[in-house]
């Protein structure tokens, strides 16, 4: 195997480009960091505790109240800072792969109104022509849109149209 200085692949970010471009890669990608990044904040809750714990508790001869807990402070904040950046990054890796997904369905939504504002277009430009269906009045026989011009009974006023 010839191991100098030619890459192994051709280009290196190929497989990130990949990835890139489809949304169930983006999130399955994002999903194995995120599962990295909260393991290790798990450890790290556990390493926060014990070395409040022990930094806590070791005092030297002659401390007076208190200075056990501040020698230990700036270890534990720290600490803290390292855990909320990690908290942080768990959300926004959650995040990105819901907003990936989401651009992918804009694309799609876009795409889909792209081609109905072409066919309302089109269909304005280039009307259809069709002759009006032309019903000679029947003697005897009521339109349903008759109105007050034709006679009716008393008995079915309920049926009839109000102005």
């Amino acid at each position: 195997m010839n191991t100098e200085g030619e890459p192994f692949f051709d280009d290196p970010n190929a497989a990130l480009r990949e990835i890139a471009q489809n949304p169930a890669a983006y999130a399955h990608y994002l999903a194995d960091f995120h599962r990295v990044v909260l393991d290790m904040q798990a450890k790290l809750e556990v390493l926060q505790r014990e070395t409040r714990v022990h930094c806590r508790a070791t005092r030297v001869e002659g401390d007076k109240m208190g200075q056990a807990f501040l020698r230990s402070f700036p270890v534990e904040k720290s600490l803290n800072d390292v855990l909320k950046n990690l908290k942080s990054a768990t959300a926004g890796l959650e995040k990105s792969a819901h907003k990936r997904h989401a651009h992918d369905e804009k694309v799609k939504e876009v795409k889909r109104q792209r081609k109905e504002k072409e066919r309302l277009k089109e269909r304005k430009n280039n009307p259809q022509l069709q002759a009006a269906p032309q019903n000679p009045p029947q003697q005897g026989a009521q339109s349903p849109n008759s109105g007050y011009g034709v006679p009716t009974s008393i008995y079915n006023l309920d049926r009839r149209e109000s102005a």
